[in-house]
């Protein structure tokens, strides 16, 4: 420990105190003040670095609760990482096994250098090689904004491998490629997806000022969490500095936009399991009208929560909430006809 001492504002003694009672659980105390201390002593308990068989890729992930039991994966957005689920993390670990990713080019995990390798058909198959990787064959499927264009993907190609589907503030892809065409304002909150297209200048940007983008994406009047919401200590917000201000950790999560218009739209669009999509009406990138359209494209029990006073970092804005909205879901019978 005293070689990492530095690293940290956290009482070492209290660090030593959890890892000794609570080895699985110390992810909660995560800031990006003592990531490298962390990344140094948790490794074995809850920060693992699968070999994906058919990419040849590495890919970071935190995990809570007992192998074994059923699988709950979380897939984060842009510009995020796995600490965006610190709050499921701790809450579902009683009955769940769950892993909170790293996604292509993310954080920790591999990012490689074409944005060729961005596809979304290549980050559909990460998931299910992800999956297969962990032992599981099925899990409960969660994502949030990109993550949420992902795991959607997954229900569609891969129905058989999600057993419920919950996504955070983004619309069936179906839905959000119909609707930016013939809804100027979508088209205009989207504008990032062609910023993006340039090669390094949006990367460059976001350094600008010392990360001042990164920083008012989440704090802003305009973009941040509320004054109503769970607003990021500066904990937290050290942390995404922390992963995004390593070298060239923009350009992997920037490639995926860069990769999207090849991709759509889509040929498949049915989604057969039960659905659960949770919205934060404040969310200033997509217009909540995009939610209740959602409902055609779900051929199961589909459930839409509007929360009129959160952001589009919903599960950060309003995690009690959030939770408790994700509980009901989850023990809801699973054969219910679809409302």
């Amino acid at each position: 420990y005293s070689k990492l001492s530095g690293c940290s504002r956290y009482p070492i003694s209290e660090l030593q105190k959890t890892l000794a009672s609570e080895p699985d659980n110390l992810i909660i105390f995560f800031s990006g003040a003592i990531y490298c201390f962390l990344e140094y002593c948790l490794k074995p308990y809850s920060f693992s670095n699968p070999s994906i068989a058919d990419s040849g890729l590495r890919f970071h992930y935190v995990a809570a609760g007992e192998r074994g039991k059923p699988l709950m994966l979380l897939l984060h957005g842009f510009p995020e990482f796995w600490y965006s689920w610190r709050h499921q993390l701790r809450e579902f670990k009683s009955e769940y096994r769950v892993v909170a990713l790293d996604l292509r080019g993310y954080g920790e995990t591999d990012a490689p250098s074409h944005k060729e390798n961005y596809k979304l058909d290549c980050l559909i198959t990460d998931i299910k090689d992800i999956l297969e990787s962990l032992g599981y064959n099925k899990c409960v499927l969660i994502g949030h904004d990109w993550g949420g264009m992902i795991a959607w993907l997954v229900a569609i190609c891969y129905p058989e491998m999600v057993t419920k589907l919950i996504v955070v503030n983004f619309p069936h892809p179906s839905v959000f490629t119909e609707y930016i065409l013939r809804h100027p304002s979508q088209l205009i909150k989207s504008g990032y997806y062609f910023f993006f297209q340039m090669p390094w200048f949006p990367e460059f940007m976001f350094t600008v000022n010392d990360f001042k983008v990164l920083k008012s994406l989440f704090t802003s009047q305009a973009t941040g969490i509320g004054r109503k919401g769970c607003r990021l200590t500066a904990e937290d917000i050290e942390a995404y500095l922390y992963v995004f201000s390593q070298p060239g950790a923009l350009t992997g999560p920037i490639n995926h936009y860069r990769s999207i218009f090849s991709c759509l739209p889509l040929q498949h669009h049915e989604v057969i399991m039960p659905t659960l999509l949770l919205w934060g009406e404040r969310d200033a990138f997509m217009e909540v009208e995009m939610a209740e359209i959602t409902r055609i494209y779900v051929k199961n029990h589909f459930r839409l929560t509007i929360l009129s006073e959160a952001s589009h970092w919903l599960q950060q804005d309003q995690p009690d909430i959030v939770n408790k909205l994700i509980w009901t879901f989850l023990k809801e019978e699973t054969t219910r006809k679809r409302e």
